[in-house]
């Protein structure tokens, strides 16, 4: 019996040796991971506990070589990415540089530009400031500049009725005969009455009249400085208080045209203004004479 006894303590013993002895379970599946069948057959196919590496030399140092380029490729490139890295960031720096004195150069040169246009300025108010009356008279009177101020329209329109010549309306009625047409010799007619009058400045239909304006005909239609113009013709013209009387009682303004309307029944009005506006000429080229030497001629 005693013998009996020591046995199943001794067992008792050997199963508890282990700390994990009460997991047997678990012990088995970690320490045999591949089921006996999966085992077996590799065994069969000489498969399982075999080492895949290379057993000859020659395939050994075929392994080293292949394992050995990459890393040799990879200590290249950091070698060499370590290396540019102070020369990028040199040339970095003197882009900047470079950047930051053009950019200061430039806002220099801004500033002289800025000095120099208001000397510029400057020197002209002196040049004009002794004379500026007479600087704005000439640019009202030369139409170099828009002008406005109280004044007169003038409007010209054809007759609406048939002429004396054959009943035929006087816009299809071929030339410019005596017709209820508006000519170009009337609108001359009323620019010269206005300037008798003491026009300092004329405008028709927008074209700003200057010494070198023509009022001319074209076939049908009547050009001012090479425009043609479209009915009714609006004259607009900028003066003094003795502007309207003087027109009226001119022989080419108010009594030229009420002659045309009662022999051929062209339409005008004229009409006192509060507030003309003329534009500016069109720029021309100047016009200037150039000695051409001792005792020589000008062009």
């Amino acid at each position: 019996m005693s013998g009996t006894g020591e046995d199943d303590t001794a067992e008792r013993a050997a199963r508890y040796a282990r700390p994990d002895a009460s997991m047997s379970l678990l012990t088995s599946v970690m320490e045999h991971s591949l089921d006996e069948g999966y085992a077996e057959a590799a065994r069969s196919r000489g498969a399982y506990g075999t080492s895949r590496m290379p057993s000859s030399l020659r395939g050994r140092i075929a392994l080293a070589g292949g394992l050995m380029l990459p890393a040799l490729v990879l200590t290249v490139g950091a070698v060499q990415v370590r290396a540019s890295a102070p020369v990028a960031a040199q040339e970095r720096q003197e882009l900047v540089s470079r950047v930051g004195t053009a950019q200061a150069n430039a806002d220099q040169t801004q500033r002289d530009v800025d000095a120099l246009r208001a000397q510029a300025k400057q020197l002209e108010q002196r040049a004009a400031a002794p004379d500026t009356a007479t600087l704005d008279r000439l640019e009202l009177v030369t139409g170099a500049a828009p002008a406005q101020g109280p004044g007169l329209s003038v409007v010209l329109n054809d007759s609406t009725a048939p002429d004396t010549g054959g009943g035929a309306n006087p816009r299809t009625a071929s030339g410019f005969g005596n017709t209820g047409r508006v000519r170009d010799r009337d609108v001359q007619l009323v620019v010269d009455a206005l300037w008798q009058s003491g026009a300092e400045g004329v405008a028709i239909n927008g074209q700003r009249l200057t010494s070198l304006s023509a009022v001319r005909a074209a076939g049908d239609a009547i050009l001012v400085n090479n425009q043609p113009l479209t009915l009714p013709y609006t004259v607009l013209a900028i003066g003094g208080k003795s502007l309207v009387s003087g027109f009226q009682q001119n022989a080419g303004g108010g009594i030229y045209l009420n002659q045309l309307k009662i022999s051929y029944g062209i339409r005008y009005s004229m009409t006192a203004e509060d507030r003309v506006d003329l534009p500016a000429a069109a720029q021309s080229s100047l016009l200037y004479a150039v000695p051409t030497g001792r005792g020589g001629a000008t062009p």
